[in-house]
């Protein structure tokens, strides 16, 4: 394996330990950094059959990244962002809109290099139509699993689902996941393209 994907590993063990040590809440934290751990996980087994690009691959380390800092500190309590909501005088930490934002981009890049590299779709004037249907099933489902956990944990909820008393957060994440994955596709599909290329010429 090349050294940019030990790199890579490197930085996800590293944050993934950073993340699990003094988290505010342990069984949050496995929550939330399992769904990163598995997702790693699938990225090795299948590293050998298919590879993305590096583009690809970076973007998901950045998600995961994302993921890990939520999973430490709870999304509702987000140092950085509890300083924007002063700044700002925002009525909560929408540190949690940023995790969301990338459930739609990261997906969305994902979705579109296996569409493209794998030939799902012949007429490539649907590909943007269903990457973003692709991603709106994946923030669905999370919602679902937020649901269920909610109903599972009790009093926890609180922390997994971090409405932080906001009635529409269900919406407004799957917006945001939308969202994501619309500027995916209209800022970095052609760098995208590029990078696919350069690997089908080798």
């Amino acid at each position: 394996m090349e050294k940019k994907y030990w790199f890579f590993l490197t930085i996800f063990f590293a944050v993934a330990i950073w993340s699990g040590i003094g988290a505010y809440e342990t069984g949050l934290w496995f929550m939330e950094a399992g769904m990163c751990i598995v997702g790693v996980a699938i990225l090795a087994l299948t590293f050998k059959r298919f590879k993305f690009t590096d583009m690809t691959y970076f973007f998901i380390l950045l998600h995961l990244i994302i993921l890990f800092v939520g999973a430490h500190y709870s999304y509702a309590r987000v140092p950085l962002f509890d300083w924007i909501r002063e700044i700002f005088d925002q009525s909560r930490n929408n540190y949690d809109k940023v995790g969301h934002f990338a459930q739609g981009f990261v997906p969305a890049m994902i979705a579109r290099e296996l569409i493209i590299r794998l030939d799902v779709v012949r007429k490539k004037g649907w590909i943007p139509f269903f990457v973003i249907c692709i991603c709106m099933a994946i923030s669905t489902f999370y919602e679902f699993i937020e649901w269920w956990v909610a109903v599972l944990s009790g009093d926890g909820a609180e922390d997994f689902l971090g409405m932080q008393g906001y009635e529409w957060d269900t919406q407004s994440d799957m917006f945001c996941a939308m969202t994501g994955a619309i500027c995916m596709l209209v800022f970095f599909s052609k760098l995208q393209n590029k990078q696919i290329n350069q690997i089908s010429k080798k």
